[in-house]
This record gives structure tokens, C-alpha cells and sequence, in this order.
């Protein structure tokens, strides 16, 4: 239904109908101090999940790559990154150089995106959002500016139905929420990016000697290894690769500080497989211990063969026998030749019992002994110990993984691996640090 212009309800009295009529549930219940839930459509930018690092698993084999142009951010002397859209052009301040690192740049710009990109992963951020937005809907300002948009909106469509109106105006007031709620959150960006920005700076200067060493090496990945770990980012935020780079720009930040961040970490791990693999070793004895320590596991993991010598002690015995006893196993333990000389060595020592017990489950063996036979070396012969028999003397001849625990067993393998990978990674990066001609502008 229309109202002819002459007929029309007064616009004061339309006006309150509109407000009256449920349109600004936010904005009301905000200003009781209450919860406020925005409108439809007006749903913060969905969280994103940036990892710091790229997947451990970097391309074992990178493919030699002949000396050609540096890329874009591998770190040349015009590695620096620019902006994609030329937004900053006229800001000489984000485009002067900050630091150098060994003669390569880092400029004002990229500091801001590194800023932009790790403050995207701060939980701050939104818990401050959150209350800032609370914030500008309680402050009456904000109430006096929806109800100007309601009285533009009433007088720009004088004629129209009440219906027509609230339906133009629940747009407008729509959009009035996602610049709302789009200032809340720059605000809560703004307010945690100076803490953040040594922290960014640290991380490009670690990143620019990643990337200067790779290149001595050659072992810089590819765009295209790069690219894989973009769309799998992009997928398990339920985006594809071109609707995650543009949701990155819309949060301001450029695509192209994340796939730095990436293509740098990703060629650091080429550099440390290169320089210090041979030199990685993952000790069975840690393994075992893991495994057969593990939640589920009962420590039967492991199968371990064992030997045992016992000397007996008979009931009653007193202090001086056990003491000698003791002395016996002491030898026993100390003559060498581990699991070979086992049985010959039980026939020295007189009523000395030789057990060859072949395989056993670690839970079998009673503790300490049980760990003890864990963390030794195969053919180690362990000090003499009580136990319900006697003394006892125990050999490691060998152990196997059981069968349903080998991918467990793998798994901690490569655990073990990676730890031993980052202590390497780490001492290697402070040194290239200390060598480095870093200069600050």
C-alpha cells in the first residue's frame, strides 16, 4: 500500500513506528547493557588460521635451480617487497629502507605488512574488537547517527509504504554495522601493533639469512612449492586460493608477506637437511623408551631378548653373604663379552644360575629393571641387582619392534628427528646472525 504524499503520516510518527518496530535491537539492548548480536549480514570477517610455519615436511629432493633472476623476496638487493596495488606510492615512509642485511633491504612497508599478518594470529585482537564494538554502540553518538540515517532515509522516500522504507533502511543500517564493526576491529589492530613490530623487524632479518644461505646452496624453493601451501591454508579455512588472497587484502594484508614468510622457513629447512643431516642420528635406546613408555602402549612395543645370570640367596642369610653375593655379581658384570660370554661366565662363580630368556615384553620384566633394560645398548650387561631369587645379572642381547606398534615406533622416530632438526636450525641461525652486517636505519 502507498501513501499519497498529501495523506502521508507525519514523518515524526513514522519515524518512532520504525524505531519502535524493532529495528535496532543492537543498538537498544547495548545501550542496557546487554549482549548486543549484530544483524544479519553483518558478521565479523571470519577468523583465519595462519600458521607461523610451514608443514615440517618440506620437498625432500628440491630441484637444483641454475643461477638466474632472484625472485621477488628471496632475498637480492631488491628482494624488498612492494606494494601489490601501488596503494602506497605516494607514502615515502613505508617505502624507505629500515634495515640492511648484508646489503639487502628491508623496507617500511614490509615491517608493516609482517605487523598486519602476525597480528591477524593475536587472540587479542578479537577480544578487543569485541569490547570496542560494545563500546561505539553504547555511546550516544552512535545512536544519534542511525537515527539520522533513518530520518534521510524517511525523507528521501516520502510516498513510499512503511513497509518499502523499513526494508530500504534495514539495508542502509546493515552497512551502518559493517562499518562499525570494521572500525572495531582496525582500532583493536592498531592498539596491539606496536608491540608487535620488534618482533615483526626479528623475523624479516632472520628470514632475509634464511634465504641468503639457501641461495649460496641452492636449495630455494619454487613458486609452485609455495604455491601448495597456500591452497592448503586456503582450504581448511574453506576458501580457495584466489577467495583466501583476496580475504588477506581485505584484512589488509598482501598475500605476498605470507608467501614469503613461507617460501623462506620452507627453503631453511632445505638449507639445515643439506648442511647438518648426515650429522642427525636418532638413538634406538630413546626410541624404545618413548614407545614403550607411551599412553596405551603397557611398554609392549618392544620385544627385547635377555639373558640373566642368578646367583641364589638361601633363606636367613645374613649381611656378610649378601655383601659377598654382591661382590660376585660386581665381577660378573665387569668381565665384558656381553651376551656371548653370558653362559660361560654364570660357570665361574659357584651355584651361579644361566637363564637365556630369549624374547620378553618389557611389562614382563619387573621394575627397575624393566628401564634399565630399556636405555641400554644391545650386548650391555647391566650392575648386579636383588631380585625375588637372588642377585641377578642382566644382559641386552637384542629387541624388535612388535609389529602393530612399528608405525608408533616411526612416528617417534621422526619426532626425535625434527627436535634434533631445530636445535641445528637454531645454533645455525645465530651464527649466521653474528656474521651478518646488519645495519639499522
Amino acid at each position: 500500500m502507498r501513501f499519497p504524499l498529501r495523506s502521508s503520516p507525519p514523518r515524526r510518527l513514522l519515524l518512532a513506528a520504525i524505531l519502535t518496530a524493532g529495528l535496532c535491537p543492537a543498538l537498544a539492548l547495548a545501550q542496557q547493557g546487554i549482549t548486543v548480536t549484530t544483524p544479519p549480514g553483518t558478521q565479523p570477517l571470519p577468523e583465519v588460521v595462519v600458521p607461523n610455519e610451514p608443514p615440517p615436511t618440506a620437498p625432500a629432493k628440491p630441484k637444483a635451480k641454475p643461477a638466474a633472476k632472484p625472485d621477488a623476496g628471496a632475498g637480492s638487493k631488491s628482494a624488498a617487497i612492494k606494494p601489490s596495488d601501488g596503494s602506497l606510492g605516494k607514502v615515502t615512509g613505508a617505502q624507505s629502507i629500515a634495515v640492511l642485511v648484508n646489503d639487502e633491504p628491508i623496507t617500511g612497508y614490509e615491517i608493516q605488512q609482517r605487523q598486519r599478518l602476525m597480528g591477524m594470529g593475536n587472540a587479542n585482537i578479537g577480544e578487543r574488537a569485541q569490547a570496542n564494538f560494545k563500546n561505539l554502540i553504547k555511546q550516544k553518538s552512535t545512536n544519534d547517527r542511525l537515527k539520522a540515517i533513518l530520518e534521510k532515509t524517511v525523507k528521501e522516500n516520502e510516498g513510499k509504504s512503511r513497509e518499502e522504507i523499513i526494508a530500504i533502511f534495514e539495508k542502509r543500517k546493515t552497512e551502518f554495522a559493517k562499518g562499525l564493526q570494521q572500525q572495531a576491529v582496525e582500532s583493536a589492530r592498531q592498539s596491539v601493533m606496536p608491540g608487535i613490530r620488534k618482533e615483526a623487524l626479528e623475523e624479516l632479518i632472520d628470514e632475509r639469512l634464511k634465504l641468503q644461505e639457501a641461495k649460496k646452496l641452492n636449495v630455494v624453493v619454487g613458486d609452485e612449492d609455495v604455491d601448495k601451501i597456500m591452497a592448503s591454508i586456503a582450504e581448511k579455512n574453506k576458501m580457495t586460493a584466489p577467495e583466501f588472497a583476496a580475504h588477506l587484502k581485505k584484512m589488509g594484508a598482501d598475500p605476498a608477506v605470507m608467501r614469503q614468510r613461507f617460501k623462506a622457513n620452507m627453503s631453511w629447512q632445505e638449507v639445515i637437511r643439506r648442511k647438518f643431516g648426515a650429522q642427525i642420528a636418532v638413538n634406538d635406546r630413546d626410541v624404545d623408551r618413548i614407545v614403550a613408555n607411551s599412553p596405551g602402549t603397557n611398554g609392549d612395543g618392544i620385544e627385547l631378548q635377555v639373558q640373566r645370570i642368578v646367583l641364589p640367596i638361601p633363606a636367613g642369610v645374613n649381611q656378610k653373604v649378601m655383601a659377598q653375593r654382591m661382590a660376585e655379581g660386581d665381577s660378573l658384570a665387569q668381565r665384558g663379552g656381553g651376551c656371548a660370554q653370558m653362559s660361560a661366565n654364570a660357570t665361574t662363580v659357584a651355584g651361579a644360575r644361566f637363564d637365556n630368556l630369549g624374547g620378553r615384553l618389557p611389562t614382563a620384566i619387573p621394575e627397575p629393571t624393566r628401564s634399565l633394560l630399556l636405555a641400554a645398548k644391545d650386548g650391555e650387561v647391566l650392575p648386579p641387582t636383588v631380585g625375588a631369587e637372588g642377585v641377578e645379572i642382566w644382559a641386552v642381547c637384542g629387541r624388535k619392534t612388535v609389529a602393530a606398534d612399528l608405525e608408533r615406533r616411526q612416528t617417534v622416530q621422526a619426532e626425535l628427528r625434527q627436535k634434533e632438526f631445530e636445535v641445528m636450525a637454531k645454533k645455525h641461525l645465530k651464527d649466521l646472525r653474528q656474521d651478518a652486517a646488519i645495519e639499522y636505519r
